[in-house]
Order: C-alpha cells, then structure tokens, then sequence
C-alpha cells in the first residue's frame, strides 16, 4: 500500500492558528458571550415575549434584518416571540398618494369609513409580509395575522376626553374607526407555541357589530401580552429608554417610580403613553416591560440575554 504524504498545500494546526490569531479571538469572544446568555436562555426558555417593532427599526433594511435574526434565533433557543407592529409613517404615505385627508387629537388618528380601509390594507397587507419575509428569509418561519383574525382582538370605540384649559369644559372627541381592545384570544397564539412558527400581528381588530377598528400598536402589544402572561414586553422605539430627571437613561424602575415620574414632569410628551401602557400590561399580569432603542443593531437579544439589557425595564 502506497504511503500517504502531505504535500506543502498543507500547514500543520499550529501553524493555521498563528497565522489566523484574529479569527480564534473572534471565535473565543462568541464562545463566552454564548456562555455569558446562558443563564438568560434558561431563564426565558418556554417563556411568551411579545416584541413590538416601530419607529426607525421599520424603515431601515440593516436593522430589519438584524431584528429578524433576532426573532428567528429566539424561537430557535425555545423562546416564543410574538410581533406586533405598528406602520403610522407607512399609512400616513398611502394616504397622501390616494390623496385622503387624514387629521390627528392627541397622537391619535381619526379613522374614517375610508381611511380604516387604507389602514388596514397597509398594516394587515403590506408592512406585515415584508416582516413575515424578513423572518422567513433569517431562517424563521414565521406567519402574519390580524387582530381579525380568529377575533384574536376583539375592540370597542376609543373616545377621547379633551380638556378646554381656557373654560374648564370636558367633551368627548370621537375618533371614528379608532379602538381599544376589550378581549384577546390567547388560544389561537398557544397554537403557534406550542410549534415552531412566529406569529406576526397587524394591530387591526374586529368589533362587536363586526365592524374593523385601528389599534395603536403599542396598546395591541400590550393587551396581547397580559393575554399570554408573557414574561416581557418589549417596546422598540427610536429612544434608548425612559429618561431621568438628571437626563439619564434609567436602566430600571418600579411602577411606584413611573408614577411618580410622571406626576412630577420628568415623563412627559410621547413617552407618556408607551410607560402608561407598560404599567397597564404589568397590571395583567406580564413580569417586566422594556421600553428600548429598535435603532441598536440586535437590541431584542441584548435585552434578553445580557446582563445590562439595552433600554429601561419597568416592573413592580
């Protein structure tokens, strides 16, 4: 039998090691970051986590890809995300090219008869596929629905109150075809748990008289994760958390704290809404909401399987 020889394409281990030093450091840093998330994995592993995706994150083809990685490795690790978006830059583009007038009270659109259509063509249609295909290109396999679907969101007419400063009087403002959800149907989720698919939600939903309402995607995000008992809330914005009164990012507080920041001025203007619908969720039910930055390449995984986390986490 022939005696085997290496030729001088071939270069002992060593010498493949020396030549090659940033590749192993590079591989040594994955090994301890995968060992440093490991208690994290455990710790949310067969756990609900609802992600709601909006603000810049939507808009930015780098940051959908890196947030799709993110969902796919989660549901891969035994964590069942489900996303809910939002899509108001989106709407407000259709909109003007079908040229609707559209107005706003409060940061709230009031949806007419034929702007719910557009509304729900846009985040039921469009914007939810492009996610779903973001996912799915990752190596997920993820699904779209609607809160319509299966009557997951069961909604009723949002009516806002507005207060004249100058006379002191109080009216209701009706918004149109705006809701809030009064029930969400967590078995038709469970069955997406209990596979390997990601449900992805549009935050349209369905009426009692079976007439479709537009769903701020937050308070969707909200009331679905008090429906599963989720063990985190993840809302994306374009801020890197909740701020202090010295102008810091706070990494953490109480519900006790939010209160009182708010009573104070210290959360004011937009930042409002996203901790009041925090606090709502953690009332239901849900053990910790995170209000964080979308624009951090992998925000999602910092926030889950890291020490420091990458927002503000709210809990009681």
């Amino acid at each position: 039998m022939a005696e085997f020889q290496f030729t001088s394409s071939f270069y002992p281990v060593k010498d493949i090691l020396m030549t090659d030093k940033n590749t192993s450091r590079d591989m040594l840093a994955t090994a301890r970051t995968l060992a440093v998330a490991l208690p994290y994995l455990q710790k949310h592993d067969g756990e609900a986590i609802v992600v709601k995706l909006g603000g810049h994150a939507m808009g930015d083809a780098g940051l959908m890809d890196d947030f799709a990685r993110d969902i796919a490795l989660m549901k891969q690790c035994g964590v069942h995300p489900i996303v809910v978006h939002g899509g108001g830059p989106q709407i407000g583009e259709m909109l003007k090219r079908l040229d609707i007038q559209s107005d706003f009270i409060d940061g709230l659109r009031v949806t007419d008869e034929a702007t719910v259509e557009v509304v729900e063509m846009v985040l039921a249609g469009k914007i939810n596929k492009e996610i779903v295909a973001a996912i799915n290109k990752q190596g997920g396999r993820a699904v779209g629905l609607s809160g319509k679907d299966a009557r997951l969101i069961v909604a009723e007419k949002l009516l806002r109150t507005v207060h004249n400063k100058e006379t002191g009087e109080e009216k209701q403002i009706d918004l149109g075809f705006v809701g809030q959800p009064i029930s969400v149907n967590p078995e038709v989720l469970n069955v997406f748990r209990k596979s390997d698919l990601v449900p992805v939600v549009a935050p349209v939903a369905i009426g009692t008289n079976e007439e479709t309402f537009n769903i701020n995607g937050d308070t969707a995000a909200g009331a679905i994760a008090g429906a599963m008992q989720a063990s985190r809330l993840l809302l994306l914005t374009d801020v890197p958390g909740v701020k202090g009164a010295d102008g810091e990012v706070l990494e953490e507080m109480t519900v006790a704290d939010a209160h009182a920041l708010i009573e104070s001025g210290v959360i004011a203007g937009g930042m409002i809404p996203k901790v009041e619908t925090a606090l709502e969720a953690l009332s239901q039910g849900v053990d910790g909401v995170v209000i964080l930055d979308g624009r951090t390449p992998h925000a999602v995984l910092l926030e889950l399987f890291t020490k420091h986390g990458a927002g503000t986490l709210i809990r009681h």
